[in-house]
């Protein structure tokens, strides 16, 4: 039997189709990313391709980073979280967003981070009184709450009415200090020993505190050396910087930018709140050892390598605090809460791998 479409049914067809568009665009969600820089960007399609792509905004205080920024398909703001005033606009934009992922350091002097304090003021400032279109802004933001974001082979978590804000931070492995070499998973004391570690331990105890207090899902990830094509020890190398000799050598650890990316991008979805995640890969090596792996792969010479103390008098203190702290990080957690496949397994594997795609 043949059924013909009346004008009448046509018109609510059409009707009822463009309320399902409309609906779809309303329920768009949203991400800010403080500080979009590498690792930001590699985050970016991998945000851009889930099923129902969010509206990524970026914070950036690098007005010239703009057009980039765009091209990858993120929607620029101007804002430094060194001048409070230009981040007025962001409780506006995480009321919408209620994910946000910071990537940014901190500042480089003192304990205390205090670009997360001032990020955390500005994501909490009290909501100005609107009347202008509030109706719509109201209507339109409860029909994005009631939306879903999808993430691979997870939820990324509900945004149902009354959903909490979701808080990835990039934090550092130097807080747990030196182990002494020992094999350590998250439930190690932080205890840094330098500024620089324990500004990030000061940016964790800032979040986990307003996680706390405000329901916030707060996840921690941190992170050792990154590495990549374009982050690898190559200038170090061909300068001859030496290296320690192994009696005298710490272990590091390390992760891929690509990895890092997903990984952050998966604990928007699945990290516990008020949880720290150790995102590093299955390397296990020594500092000179990895150097040697490094110039091997790229035809370079292999750095000379000192004792301890030559080390302390020739070396920058920069250079000597990453070579004072050796340990290895256990990654259980993060294969196991955030289901997690690492691409590159360990910095050999990478090196395999791009000798298969250069032939070299």
């Amino acid at each position: 039997m043949c059924l013909s479409m009346t004008p009448e049914r046509v018109r609510r067809a059409a009707d009822t189709m463009l309320g399902m568009i409309a609906t779809r665009i309303l329920r768009r969600p949203r991400v800010l990313i403080v500080g979009c820089g590498d690792v930001g960007l590699r985050a970016l399609p991998l945000l851009r391709s889930r099923a129902v792509a969010p509206r990524v905004i970026a914070l950036t205080h690098h007005p010239e980073r703009a057009a980039e920024l765009r091209a990858a398909g993120a929607v620029p703001i101007a804002g430094d979280l060194d001048a409070r005033r230009s981040l007025r606009r962001l409780a506006g934009i995480a009321r919408h967003a209620r994910r946000v992922m910071h990537l940014a350091p901190p500042q480089r002097e003192g304990d205390t981070d205090r670009r997360t304090r001032a990020l955390l003021a500005a994501l909490r400032a009290p909501r100005r009184s609107v009347a202008r279109g509030a109706q719509t802004a109201v209507a339109s933001h409860r029909a994005w709450r009631a939306a879903s974001f999808i993430v691979p082979d997870a939820p990324f978590g509900a945004t149902s009415r009354g959903a909490p804000l979701r808080f990835v931070y990039a934090s550092t492995t130097g807080v747990y200090g030196d182990c002494g070499g020992a094999l350590i998973d998250e439930t190690r004391p932080a205890r840094p020993e330098n500024e620089r570690a324990r500004r990030r331990v000061s940016a964790e105890q800032q979040l986990r505190r307003v996680g706390a207090r405000s329901g916030w899902r707060v996840s921690i990830v941190r992170i050792p050396g990154i590495y990549a094509e374009n982050r690898l020890p190559i200038a170090r190398i061909e300068r001859a910087m030496p290296a320690l000799i192994e009696r005298d050598d710490v272990y590091t650890n390390h992760i891929h930018a690509d990895d890092l990316a997903a990984i952050l991008v998966r604990a928007l979805g699945r990290g516990r709140p008020q949880r720290a995640i150790n995102a590093s890969d299955d390397t296990d090596l020594r500092m000179a050892d990895y150097f040697d792996r490094v110039a091997d792969a790229y035809g370079l010479p292999r750095v000379p390598r000192i004792t301890r103390k030559e080390a302390e008098a020739r070396l920058e203190p920069v250079t000597l605090s990453f070579m004072r702290e050796s340990r290895r990080l256990s990654n259980t957690r993060m294969k196991r809460e955030l289901r997690y496949a690492l691409r590159h397994p360990t910095v050999d594997d990478f090196l395999r791998s791009r000798a298969r795609t250069t032939g070299r």
